[in-house]
């Protein structure tokens, strides 16, 4: 299903399952909705789902600039709010984890809870220094293979080969100017969270649960104290590369279901 939001922008989604509350799937950068494919038959049991094409990623329309998470927000909230969801449990993984936040931040009302999965906030100065440092490949003559470089980080020897590959197609598939300017809004302006301290001052507007996972030891114990609500949860899956809910699919809904459950 498609739907038109601001500027233009047609967002692809799909709207499955039933039951309370309703889940919000948000994808990271250079994904798309199919991310959530081993996870849906599971949660669609218990919930609705709704799983968007972030604008500029799948299915949903690459506006020429406004690629950026804010606006990504923004559209979610546009979704929500034409599709009568009062309030859901927003879930996202890395640029979809700062996105989640912001939707938590600017319309609080929308959000009951968050789910953020190795989110691409909050890191020391110095990795938003290298990254920054990586956006000129993305402008250059070849930025699907200066995507494919960055995407290298993400993984661990433990991760499969399946996912290393179905992560390099969908950023070979992602318009370059999408993934550049995307890039650039989550580490460099007013907007951006990637870095800390922006991060900090920003993230502890959020006054819902969290439930945060992360494979970084030193990520996880940083954010636990930005977290408000009692109900907030940090999990910690030292050796799993950034995509751990797609390598431990299974073990993942388990955690997220059983957190669902406590907060009833």
């Amino acid at each position: 299903m498609f739907l038109e939001v601001s500027g233009g922008a047609k967002l692809f989604y799909t709207d499955d399952g039933s039951g309370d509350p309703p889940l919000l799937l948000v994808h990271g950068w250079g994904a798309d909705s199919q991310q959530w494919a081993p996870h849906l038959p599971a949660l669609t049991e218990r919930h609705r789902v709704l799983a968007p094409d972030l604008r500029g990623h799948g299915y949903s329309s690459a506006p020429p600039d406004g690629n950026t998470p804010a606006a990504m927000a923004e559209d979610l909230a546009a979704l929500l709010t034409r599709l009568g969801v009062d309030d859901c449990v927003a879930v996202g993984h890395s640029m979809g984890a700062v996105i989640v936040s912001r939707l938590a931040v600017e319309h609080p009302h929308l959000v009951r809870a968050l789910v953020t999965i190795d989110p691409g906030y909050g890191y020391p100065d110095e990795v938003a220094r290298l990254s920054l440092g990586l956006l000129p490949g993305l402008r250059g003559d070849d930025p699907g293979s200066a995507a494919a470089r960055i995407d290298r980080w993400c993984y661990t020897p433990a991760s499969p080969a399946w996912l290393r590959e179905w992560h390099r197609r969908r950023l070979l598939a992602t318009p370059p100017h999408v993934l550049a300017e995307a890039f650039e809004a989550l580490w460099s302006g007013p907007e951006a969270l990637g870095a800390r301290p922006a991060a900090d001052a920003y993230l502890s507007r959020r006054e819902c649960p969290v439930l945060s996972f992360w494979a970084s030891p030193a990520q996880a114990a940083w954010e636990e104290p930005l977290l408000k609500h009692p109900a907030s949860r940090v999990v910690c899956w030292p050796g799993s590369g950034h995509r751990l809910h797609e390598e431990r699919p299974a073990e993942f809904v388990v955690v997220l279901t059983d957190w669902l459950r406590s907060l009833q």
